[in-house]
């Protein structure tokens, strides 16, 4: 692949090009020359887009596509054309497939599958068999075969002395372990965020209180075994405040927080919208800025869309049957680029997220493989089901006015743009 961008603002802190100007040569994959107006004399195709910015290939650390089991759902293929097309050169995919990823055979499976992809794909481990919280999944042999941390998706294990084995054995490989920040006996069989709107519209709660309390005990059980903690997608205040202390500790935790947790509330529970049930529950404004906050202050180190693909008959039902989930790849930026700030944005989906994952970083500089993500930081649109890449149409966006759109990538080799 032999390309010309014209006119990049590049925004990447690891380059000596930050927030510059600058035309990018790449010939084989390779940014070969980084200048101002650079003639292409090899008559190489130029890429020119409105108002053209390009940072470091983004990763997001949450995803779940269908397959296996699930295809109706998702697809690993579609998923990552979704992806590629949101602006995502990686991924890291979810266990929660039939069967789940727990041995490395299943591993194997996702990474041969995505073999040919602009977008890489990663898979996380399920830290228990069966994603049943009984025994420790086989994880040794899973990140010998690619995986790049270890949890149940949207499961909280509630046997603690289970989890601290999994922290303990997991040193043992440098391997990170994910815990889902719930405590199933405090949230129960409820739906939306306990709180006014919940009351109001007859909805059994999930207080914040269960992810707190679980949050508490995960961190008590890292002081104690050492290892390395993550804790995906927090949504409440009082989470913020525990991690920062945890950090203050210099414990080895990091956390998540997805895009509609920064932008939306428990208000928009009102139209009894589907697409709104999701895991933690959309909570309060109050919550919402002391995510945002936790963003800007590096508390929170890595933000992800979550995307949950879930098909019509799961989603077009009565609000207590429909399942948790919605897509977000499509939607992230445009989400979040004016909530918290372009550079704040993509250090959040760049730099800390594959350095936490141990997925490779390349920063743009001359010399290195061209792993970029393209984009205009400056484009107001209504996000549509036109709009819509994936299979499953459960955005909890839709209709939503977004900031920012993204044009595509570079990566593998490979250029996926219009």
């Amino acid at each position: 692949m032999n390309l010309l961008l014209k006119s990049a603002t590049i925004i990447d802190n690891a380059s000596p090009f930050h927030l510059q100007i600058k035309d990018i040569l790449i010939e084989n994959g390779i940014i070969t020359k980084i200048g101002d107006k650079l003639k292409n004399t090899k008559n190489y195709k130029e890429i020119k887009f409105e108002n053209l910015h390009i940072s470091q290939g983004w990763f997001d650390s949450s995803v779940c596509f269908g397959e296996p089991g699930f295809e109706d759902w998702e697809t690993i293929e579609n998923g990552l054309k979704t992806a590629s097309r949101s602006g995502f050169t990686a991924v890291a995919v979810n266990p929660n497939t039939y069967p789940v990823t727990d041995n490395k055979s299943a591993v194997q499976f996702l990474k041969n599958k995505a073999s040919n992809s602009a977008t890489a794909l990663f898979p996380i481990g399920n830290l228990t068999k069966a994603s049943e919280s009984t025994d420790i999944a086989e994880l040794f042999d899973m990140q010998n075969a690619g995986a790049v941390a270890f949890g149940d998706y949207n499961k909280a294990i509630s046997n603690a002395n289970l989890f601290k084995i999994g922290l303990q054995y997991a040193q043992n490989f440098d391997a990170l372990i994910m815990s889902f920040p719930q405590n199933n006996s405090i949230a129960s069989n409820g739906l939306v965020n306990e709180e006014v709107n919940s009351t109001k519209l007859g909805l059994k709660g999930i207080p914040a209180l269960s992810e707190e309390l679980q949050i508490a005990r995960d961190l008590f059980l890292l002081e104690y075994t050492g290892g390395k903690l993550h804790i995906p997608t927090i949504s409440t205040a009082k989470s913020v405040v525990l991690i920062k202390e945890a950090k203050k500790k210099k414990l080895n935790i990091s956390c998540s927080v997805a895009a509609h947790h920064l932008v939306l509330t428990d208000d928009e529970l009102k139209g009894f919208n589907t697409n709104t049930k999701v895991l933690p529950p959309l909570r309060t404004l109050k919550d919402v800025k002391a995510l945002i906050k936790g963003i800007k202050e590096g508390v929170i180190d890595m933000v992800t869309s979550d995307h949950n693909p879930i098909d019509v008959e799961h989603k077009k039902v009565e609000y207590n049957k429909a399942k948790f989930g919605t897509i977000g790849l499509e939607s992230l930026f445009g989400a979040l680029n004016k909530t918290v700030g372009l550079e704040t944005l993509i250090d959040c989906l760049t730099t800390k997220p594959r350095e936490r994952f141990k997925v490779p970083t390349y920063p743009i500089a001359e010399g290195l493989q061209a792993n970029l993500t393209l984009f205009n930081p400056d484009f107001n649109a209504v996000f549509e089901e036109k709009d819509i890449l994936s299979t499953s149409k459960n955005a909890i966006f839709l209709n939503k006015n977004l900031n920012g759109k993204v044009y595509g990538i570079i990566s593998n080799n490979k250029i996926v743009a219009p």
